[in-house]
This record gives C-alpha cells, sequence and structure tokens, in this order.
C-alpha cells in the first residue's frame, strides 16, 4: 500500500531554491533513509512532509486515514505531568473505552435489561463489539508496552516530574512517547542525538520490528545498516532512490557514477571522431555528402552532460610539530564528578602510550565528558594524579564548542590566534574546511552546528599539537566531513583519546577501548568490534558460572559467608522469579482459553436468548479479564526484575 507519494516538490527560502522537482514515493514496511550533505534540505523535506511548513510548487498525495509522526531534532517533551502520566494521555481514547466497557458492565446487571430480552441483546452486542475494540487496539498490553519502552529508553523512575529532567532526556521521553502513538509513517530527523550506545542498539531492534513505515535522517552510518531498506539521496536540490542500505548505496552510487562517466567519455570520443571526419571531408567534392551525413548525425545525437560526481568536500589533515616520548598520559587513583562526596566515578587507572587511539565508552550521564576536561584541566579531579609524559601537547575538541560564542568573523577567529601566518594561507586554510568566499566574514555566533564543528577542526589542526583529546568530534558533522575526519585521524602520528557514540567511527580509529563504569574503567585492546566480541564473551562466562553456581553444593569458605549468603539469596529469588513467570504463563494460557470458550458460547442462540446464562459467562469473563490484565502486569515487573 502506497502511504505517501510526492510530485514534483519545490522548496524556495526567499529567493533561493532549497528543493527542486522532488519525487518521493513511501509503502508500507518501507524504511528510508534520506541522506545528503548539511544544508542540502533534509530536514526541510521532513518538516514538509509532516506539515510543519508549506511547500512553494508540486503536491503531496497521502490517504486520509494514514496518520504521521515526526520527532524534529530539536523536539523535547514540556509537561508538568510525571513521566508515566505523560505517557498514558497517549491512550486516553483506550482509557475512555475501557471506562465504556466498564459502564457497559454495570448496566447489563442491571434488572431493567435483565428482564428486557431486545435491550439486553442489544447491549451485549454493543459490549462484545467495543471489546474486540478495546482487545484489537492493545488495551490489555499497553501498559506493559509503555513500561518496556521506558526501560529501552533508562527510564526507571516513572513518577519524576518531566520538568524536572535535562534536555537530553525531555528529546528522549519525546521519541519514547511518539513510538507509543504507533503513526503509520515515523519521521524521524536525528533520533540517534542524546542516545548512548546501549539505548541506540535497543532502538535500532525496536524499529527493524516496527509495523509501519520509517524514514529517517540520520548521520550514524551503523544505525543506517541496521534499519533502513532504501535510501534517497538529495544533492544539488534534486533527490535520487537507492534500494538497500547505506553501504549498498555507498556502493550503488559509485557504480552508478563510473558507469555514467564511461557512457560520458565514450560519447566524447565518438563526437570528437564525427567532428573530425565533418572538418577533414566536408570541403572535398568526394566526401562531402558522407561528411554532411556526419554532421546530421552529430545535431540528432542527444549529449550527454558530464556526471557531477560528489560535491565538494572538505580536505585537511593533523600533523604534529614534534614526537612526543613514548608515555603520553597516566591517571593514577583517580575519581572525577562534581562533589567529592559523591564521585561519579572511583578508581581510575589509565595509561596511554604513543601512537595509540583510546575510544572512551559507557552510558550516559556515566562521566566521559567529565573525565576529559578533568585531564585537560577544565575541570578539577576528585582525587588522583596525572601525568603527561615528555613533550607532549594537547589539542582539546569540546563537543559543546564553548569557546566559539564571540562576535569576530571567521577569519579572524583563527587569524587573532596566529597573526603571523598571511591572510592568504588562512583564507585557503578555511577554504579548506568549506570555508569559502563571504563565508570567512560570518560572524562566529551566527554559525551553524556543522559550520562551528568544521571551524573548531581548523583550529586544533593548526595547533599541530600531538595528543588530541576529542569530546564527539563527529557531533553535527555530515556523513561525507565524518569520512574526511577519519581518514585524517587514521593517518596522524600522534596519539588520540577521544569520546564518540559513533560505532562505525570508533571501529575505523580505535586501537584501544576503554569503558567506564560506576566503579573503574576496563581496558580492551583492539578495535570496537573487539571489544563487542569481548563483552560478548564476558557475558556468556558470568551466565555459565551462574548455571555452576546453581548447580555448586560446595560449602561456602568461611572469610566470604557474607557474600556467599547474599548470592545465594540472589540466586534463590532469581529461581523464584522465574518459576512464577512460569505459573503466570499457564495461567493467562488459561485464562485466554476460557473467554474465548465463553466468547463462543455467547454466539450460540441457546445462551444469549437465556438471559441468565449470557449474564452469567459475561461476568465470568469480565472478572477473567481484570486477572488477565494482573497476570501481565504482574509478569512484566517481574521480567523486569530479572533484567535489574
Amino acid at each position: 500500500m502506497i502511504l505517501l507519494q510526492l510530485n514534483n516538490i519545490t522548496k524556495y527560502f526567499g529567493a533561493d531554491i532549497i528543493l527542486s522537482n522532488i519525487k518521493m514515493e513511501v509503502q508500507s514496511n518501507d524504511r528510508i533513509g534520506l541522506v545528503g550533505r548539511n544544508g542540502a534540505g533534509k530536514s526541510t523535506l521532513l518538516k514538509i512532509i509532516s506539515g510543519a511548513i508549506s511547500y512553494d510548487g508540486g503536491e503531496i498525495i497521502k490517504p486520509k486515514d494514514v496518520e504521521l509522526g515526526y520527532m524534529g531534532q530539536d523536539t523535547m517533551l514540556e509537561s508538568d505531568l510525571s513521566i508515566w502520566d505523560e505517557m498514558m494521555t497517549v491512550f486516553s481514547p483506550l482509557k475512555e473505552m475501557e471506562k465504556k466497557i466498564r459502564s457497559l458492565e454495570e448496566k447489563m446487571g442491571d434488572p431493567t435489561f435483565l428482564n428486557d430480552s431486545t435491550k439486553y441483546e442489544k447491549l451485549l452486542q454493543e459490549y462484545d463489539i467495543l471489546q474486540a475494540a478495546f482487545k484489537d487496539k492493545g488495551g490489555y498490553q499497553y501498559e506493559a508496552e509503555t513500561r518496556s519502552i521506558l526501560h529501552g529508553f533508562r527510564f526507571k523512575d516513572h513518577s519524576v516530574s518531566i520538568s524536572t529532567l535535562s534536555g537530553g532526556q525531555k528529546t528522549r521521553l519525546s521519541l519514547a512517547k511518539l513510538l507509543l502513538t504507533k503513526p503509520d509513517l515515523l519521521i524521524l530527523d536525528e533520533p540517534t542525538n542524546h542516545l548512548d550506545i546501549e539505548t541506540l542498539s535497543w532502538l535500532e531492534q525496536f524499529l527493524q520490528g516496527y509495523a509501519g513505515a520509517i524514514l529517517i535522517v540520520s548521520h550514524d552510518r551503523y544505525f543506517l545498516d541496521k534499519v533502513v531498506n532504501r535510501v534517497y539521496e538529495i544533492s544539488r536540490r534534486q533527490i535520487k532512490r537507492y534500494v538497500g542500505n547505506y553501504s549498498s548505496y555507498l556502493v550503488q552510487k559509485r557504480e552508478q557514477y563510473d558507469q555514467e562517466i564511461k557512457q560520458y567519455e565514450k560519447q566524447q570520443d565518438e563526437i570528437e571522431k564525427l567532428q573530425d571526419f565533418v572538418q577533414r571531408n566536408i570541403a572535398r567534392a568526394s566526401t562531402t555528402k558522407r561528411a554532411q551525413s556526419r554532421q546530421k548525425q552529430l545535431q540528432r545525437m542527444e549529449k550527454l552532460d558530464r556526471p557531477s560526481g560528489d560535491e565538494k568536500s572538505a580536505s585537511f589533515s593533523f600533523s604534529i610539530d614534534k614526537q612526543s616520548g613514548n608515555e603520553v598520559f597516566q591517571l593514577k587513583d583517580g575519581a572525577i564528578g562534581y562533589e567529592k562526596s559523591y564521585p561519579l566515578v572511583d578508581n581510575l587507572n589509565i595509561r596511554i602510550t604513543r601512537g595509540e587511539s583510546v575510544a572512551l565508552v559507557g552510558p550516559n550521564g556515566i562521566g566521559k565528558s567529565t573525565l576529559l576536561k578533568s585531564i585537560v584541566n577544565r575541570l578539577p579531579l576528585l582525587k588522583g594524579n596525572t601525568m603527561f609524559g615528555s613533550n607532549v601537547s594537547v589539542g582539546y575538541y569540546d563537543q559543546e564548542q564553548a569557546t566559539l560564542t564571540s562576535s569576530k568573523t571567521v577569519i579572524n577567529e583563527l587569524w587573532d590566534d596566529y597573526p603571523s601566518i598571511p591572510e592568504k594561507e588562512i583564507r585557503t586554510l578555511l577554504g579548506s574546511f568549506l570555508f569559502s568566499g563571504d563565508d570567512v566574514l560570518k560572524p562566529v555566533n551566527t554559525l551553524s552546528g556543522g559550520q562551528k564543528a568544521r571551524l573548531a577542526l581548523a583550529k586544533l589542526m593548526m595547533k599541530k599539537a600531538n595528543f588530541l583529546i576529542l569530546d564527539e568530534p563527529t557531533n553535527h558533522l555530515d556523513l561525507d566531513s565524518k569520512q574526511v575526519l577519519e581518514n585524517a585521524l587514521v593517518d596522524y602520528p600522534g596519539t588520540i583519546l577521544f569520546v564518540s557514540h559513533d560505532r562505525y567511527f570508533i571501529n575505523r580509529i580505535a586501537t584501544k577501548v576503554l569503558e567506564l563504569s560506576r566503579v573503574n574503567v576496563q581496558e580492551f585492546l583492539g578495535d570496537y568490534d573487539y571489544y563487542l566480541e569481548k563483552k560478548a564473551e564476558e557475558l556468556e562466562l558470568k551466565e555459565m558460572e551462574a548455571s555452576e553456581n546453581q548447580k555448586s553444593v560446595e560449602a561456602p569458605i568461611k572469610n566470604d559467608r557474607l557474600t556467599y549468603e547474599q548470592e545465594k539469596e540472589a540466586k534463590k529469588k532469581l529461581r523464584q522469579y522465574k518459576r512464577r513467570i512460569e505459573e503466570i504463563e499457564a495461567s493467562i494460557s488459561q485464562a485466554e482459553e476460557k473467554i474465548a470458550e465463553n466468547e463462543n458460547l455467547l454466539l450460540q442462540p441457546e445462551v444469549y436468548e437465556d438471559h441468565e446464562k449470557a449474564y452469567a459467562l459475561t461476568e465470568e469473563n469480565n472478572k477473567l479479564n481484570e486477572e488477565l490484565l494482573s497476570l501481565m502486569e504482574e509478569w512484566e515487573e517481574l521480567q523486569l526484575q530479572i533484567e535489574d
């Protein structure tokens, strides 16, 4: 089924054309990734589709019953309600339906209806229709689904007021609420912002199983590869469609360009030969007819335009003034945070040697950025000592770009730091970061996120430091700029410590991974894939040990008795939870079978014509449905207990 069609959509901002003759089709179960450079018009197109902004030409065709759900880049959920109460507003129609079902149940016990077969039969039919609709719309599982999604987004306390949450948390909550609405077409603009790697993985799995269609803008290549099966690329105000995920799109794009350039060059060779023949033979009587024929052939020929290829890319590399010693950095017995009594992480011991590229990973809020700021002395350590090796010079990239808020022009932002460098060289350097012409005269505080990111990288490059400390360097960069940065860092001759949520970027750059947790930092000597492999092995080993411990009947060592007793009690509870879950699942199955059996009986004339029998069966089903709801809630709670 076609959910949405765009025919020749055109959009202007003032006199500038942003999108031209855009054509797109979205079908049921499509997973579409919309890609293109920053400023290409991706977010603009999503806003046009969602109805947030108007368009200047073309048409959008959408069936009336198709529901769209849209979330922009900076969408934050503002509410004075608690997390749970706000999520429940999604299900207001279901709650009203539930109230009506209870009202009908009360009427069915009213003698006025029981003694009037016509009224009672009409009431029973209305009740059956309403109950079936309630079940079809998820009336018996919406609370469980809400808990599951909130758990996926790492919201554990559902009683917290939304007004007390951070901006990132409000953005995540906004996405959670949108997912609960289950629109036919889910439109997401950079949904991976503000998500840690664990939550990203959960969201990927959720979207893979999503029942509707999805249209996504994202700069996360891992995410696009896992989720999308179609790619639309916006370039030079035009749009092209590719079948497959993001990696497949890159291959197809390269193959398509190679094929088009070959066809163009082949035609150019043919044109050159025809023109040469005409020039040499048009004036000769013996060959003039053949020359005229070739000339007509040239005139009739549909000439191909030279393939445009990729748009201009940033082009830069990082160099160093001098090499550092082998020991670059050490942190011993460190603790980080904002209050001594409540450190974010304690027992930090880190050693980094020359040439290493170290990725710092861990969940949001664990203290990764805090650790980097403590290393570069923007925040004091709560305890411990940092030591830099000989000849180490540090270059720091701040994800918040806190220093790029001045009213200076772009060129002065760089030139004031390096006044001895000629203006021409500064302009050339800025040109390699895509600041050309009047762009270099823009005030820094008016730049977009992507422009500030490129300017910060330009300043970092000029420093020629041999130890780069980078906090989310790929934020605000489009996919092409990310690739340029990756290539520059791969070739960098110094040492790198960085934080990133971009798994593809980590995998390409990292030679070592440090995982930050509440209690320490764990080292993995390899890239991101190696880190994942080792984490999976650790999990498997823990499960095997837990299984062995359950079977073990060895006496505990006396010195470890308290730990052993606690562990024994935890395992006992886990077994109790699992047994109870099995009991609940059996009870749910029995209740569902009994409800189905009663519903079949209620369809038989000898039953629904006997008001007492019909009433008794209906009452029994009401009690069974209440029991079913209670069982499902208990099942969900136990599952969460096991997961935690």
